[in-house]
């Protein structure tokens, strides 16, 4: 069975920073691209930031509300994909899941790892 082990979350005071990681099983890891997403309590899951499967940084992807404080990389010879979150809001707080796009029609995920961002 696939498990992404995501590591990372905690309480941080608003402006702080935290860095999420995902390991992702070496069979897939390096096949496919990687995904960040947020859920806040009664929202929908929301993308945050994406990376394709390649090496040299890849092709990347922020949603318009991380911009210049999020940065998604990751580190095929660790099978590690990372989200640097800077700068954090209130408003960042939620559930993020790390997600590989392949493997399966519907991709693996995450078990989700909790942040919170205290005023």
């Amino acid at each position: 069975q696939v498990q992404l082990v995501e590591s990372g979350g905690g309480l941080v005071q608003a402006g702080g920073s935290l860095r999420l990681s995902c390991v992702a099983p070496e069979s897939i890891f390096r096949l496919y691209g990687m995904a960040w997403y947020r859920e806040a309590p009664g929202k929908q899951r929301e993308l945050v930031a994406r990376i394709s499967s390649g090496t040299s940084g890849g092709i990347i992807n922020y949603a318009d509300f991380v911009k210049g404080r999020f940065t998604i990389s990751r580190d095929n010879a660790k099978n590690t994909a990372y989200l640097q979150m800077n700068n954090l809001k209130s408003e960042d707080t939620a559930v993020y899941y790390c997600y590989v796009a392949g493997g399966r029609p519907s991709g693996y995920w995450g078990q989700g790892t909790q942040v919170t961002v205290s005023s």
